[in-house]
């Protein structure tokens, strides 16, 4: 553990409650504890997880409790219960991709709290478990010995939608573990789709290692709470009063440790909590299993090699965050780390990694908090370049469901889809007008993102052997951008919360894009005159597109608006991959001007509305030549984290004036601010 934390601690003060005078985040809107998908998902939305209940990312409680009892004297550590519990000073705050550490201090001692959630971006399997690691350590600081207990509970909430609804429990035989399990009583599976919705079947699990000498019961919550503040220890047996309400008493699982006498050698225990959700998606009506289950493992493998695996999985995260977020601060700065240190966590949490029948491996986002699509193309589309940066099998993953829906009979229109259906339920578009109707579609936006996203996949892979698979979707994408994408019609695209907008510059600017990647495309499958005609289309398209839309010093909102502007964000690829389709001139023109509009929390979107949205302002900020321009954009942001009034997951919608949140929380998109990652 020594090597542990001369790993983790020097790179996780990057965001911290003593980073202030470093100008870094000091006060995250919330901080993540246990996220790997839209379900399973744990945040505290306080300044001290003592302050509040735990909560899922939509708001609503799902409950872990810690106390730590010095020298027989109780205090609460995580939680909004027991309120006449004093709680222990928390000294510091401290986020990273994979780990969250609080280190409070009091009666003698420094206990530090450890959220672990190894979403290692090279391991599948990991990315797809739903289990995540709490760690205790404590150590005196005064000289003196401290008998030290801790104790942990998880509540029934875990597995349920509303707290009215019936639960049952019981425990897992796994030898060397002790397990409890929780589940709804009726385990409607795969029955409900929607947004704010949590989890109601499957089963969760609370894991503790037989070696470390703990106590465990499944109790009310008053009942564990009180034998351990009261009597040092747990209700003598289980409750097995079942089933009942999750609000009925609260039903707990509930672990005690000793450690004993604690001098200045660190003592350690940790819980593991586990979730399998026994089918994750519904995709045209299969039922498909989390990743990690394609070969026949059961939760007690998961289980098992987990616990077993514990300690190295912590010394891997400490070692990932160690590298990624120097790689960060040495490409955009310790605000760029540690924005995107906070964002890691939440990227993967609004995703779920599945397998199909024959393996493949499938990645279905999720619209948290917007209008709970999934598969959506255009949130795919923003959160891209996490995914081109750390796993391309993972973008491949992305938009194979997309491109399955896209050869089948029922769709019929010459664009690309904008969704898959409702989250977890993978059936058919169920936005606009869906599979009937080209109203309220979006169809220069959705086609120009999978034919960018496609050739970034294939300049990752050095091959088009990807999109050869999916030549007529791609073909016929193409040539409706040819047709229409220059000077789009009245259409949404994805800032549909901006409304319908003709002639607009920026969707413009996307159709070009496409078309060009589609020509390197075509180049690296062979198809010499193919790549020779869109490449031609493209560079007169990028020239016409300029003498279009100029307007002085800059460049307008639409075509036809003179007076307006808005972020030409879809340029960033026309550098990133080194296309050069629009002049430098053009470039930097729009490039200076966006700096006399900036305001104290970021660029807006456009001249409308003072709102914005983070992910493109970083790729606006990507293109400045000048790393001081960059780190002007990423202050913003995290100025905007350290005081926006919005105690949520990081919300990719917010006033640049105000801070306050105009919509949107803990949704995948915030994955576009890796992009500097991509830069060369």
């Amino acid at each position: 553990m020594n090597r542990y934390l001369h790993f983790v601690l020097p790179v996780l003060l990057l965001i911290s409650t003593e980073a202030a005078a470093q100008g870094t985040i000091t006060r995250p809107p919330a901080i993540p504890l246990m996220t790997t998908d839209p379900y399973f998902s744990v945040w505290s939305f306080a300044n001290s997880p003592s302050d509040d209940y735990t909560r899922h990312w939509t708001g609503k409680t799902m409950g872990i409790f810690v106390m730590v009892k010095v020298d027989g004297k109780t205090y609460r550590v995580v939680g909004g219960s027991e309120r006449q519990l004093p709680a222990l000073d928390l000294k510091q705050t401290l986020v990273g991709p994979t780990q969250t550490i609080y280190v409070f201090e009091g009666s003698g001692i420094e206990l530090k709290l450890t959220f672990t959630t190894p979403l290692l971006p090279d391991s599948l399997d990991l990315i797809s478990e739903d289990a995540s690691y709490i760690t205790w350590q404590a150590r005196s600081t005064d000289g003196k010995l401290h008998r030290v207990r801790v104790y942990f509970d998880g509540d029934a909430e875990f597995c349920v939608n509303t707290p009215d609804q019936q639960v049952v429990w019981g425990r897992l035989k796994i030898p060397g573990v002790d397990v409890v399990k929780m589940g709804s009583q009726m385990q409607p599976v795969l029955e409900k789709k929607g947004d704010d919705l949590r989890i109601d079947w499957g089963y969760v699990y609370f894991c503790s290692p037989l070696d470390q000498d703990g106590l465990s019961v499944i109790a009310r919550a008053d009942e564990a709470r009180s034998a351990f503040i009261e009597h040092d220890t747990l209700p003598a047996s289980d409750d097995f009063d079942m089933p009942g309400q999750a609000s009925d008493g609260w039903p707990v699982a509930a672990y005690a440790f000793d450690l004993g006498e604690v001098g200045a050698a660190t003592k350690e225990r940790f819980v593991l909590v586990a979730y399998d959700e026994i089918y994750s998606i519904e995709y045209f009506h299969r039922m498909l299993p989390a990743y990690w289950k394609r070969n026949g493992a059961s939760i007690a493998d998961m289980i098992t090699g987990r616990v077993s695996g514990y300690r190295n999985l912590l010394m891997k995260c400490a070692e990932f965050d160690s590298a990624l977020v120097a790689a960060l601060a040495q490409k955009g700065g310790r605000d760029y780390a540690s924005i995107c240190a906070l964002a890691y966590r939440q990227v993967f949490g609004a995703h779920k990694l599945v397998a199909d029948i024959d393996g493949t491996p499938m990645l279905f986002p999720k619209e948290d908090f917007s209008n709970g699509c999934i598969s959506t193309v255009d949130v795919i589309y923003p959160s891209a370049p996490f995914f081109m940066y750390f796993n391309n099998t993972l973008l491949k993953a992305l938009l194979t469901p997309v491109f399955e829906y896209s050869e089948m009979p029922r769709w019929k229109f010459p664009f690309a889809p904008h969704d898959l259906g409702t989250y977890p339920k993978a059936n058919g578009q169920v936005y606009g007008g869906g599979e009937k109707s080209a109203v309220d579609q979006m169809p220069v936006e959705e086609s120009g993102n999978m034919i960018i996203l496609t050739y970034a996949a294939c300049r990752n892979d050095n091959n088009a052997d990807f999109a050869l698979k999916h030549w007529t979707s791609l073909d016929k994408w193409a040539n409706y951008l040819k047709q229409e994408g220059l000077d789009p019609a009245n259409q949404l695209c994805t800032d549909d919360f901006t409304g319908h907008l003709a002639h607009n510059a920026n969707l413009s600017v996307k159709a070009i894009v496409a078309l060009g990647c589609f020509s390197k495309i075509c180049g690296m499958a062979g198809k010499a005159e193919l790549a020779k005609e869109y490449w031609a289309l493209a560079s007169a398209y990028a020239k016409k597109w300029a003498e279009m839309d100029l307007d002085n010093d800059h460049y307008k909102l639409a075509f036809d608006k003179p007076g307006t502007w808005s972020m030409k964000y879809n340029m960033v690829w026309d550098n990133l991959f080194g296309l050069n389709l629009f002049s430098h001139d053009v470039v930097q023109r729009e490039l200076k001007f966006y700096l006399t509009k900036l305001n104290k929390y970021g660029l807006p979107l456009d001249e409308r509305a003072a709102f914005t949205k983070p992910e493109w302002m970083t790729w606006v900020a990507t293109m400045y030549p000048d790393r001081k321009d960059f780190e002007t954009y990423m202050h913003t942001i995290v100025e905007y984290l350290n005081n926006t009034p919005n105690r949520v997951p990081f919300s990719d919608w917010y006033d640049t004036e105000t801070a306050r949140q105009d919509g949107f929380q803990a949704r995948s998109v915030v994955g576009g601010i890796f992009i500097k990652l991509l830069a060369k």
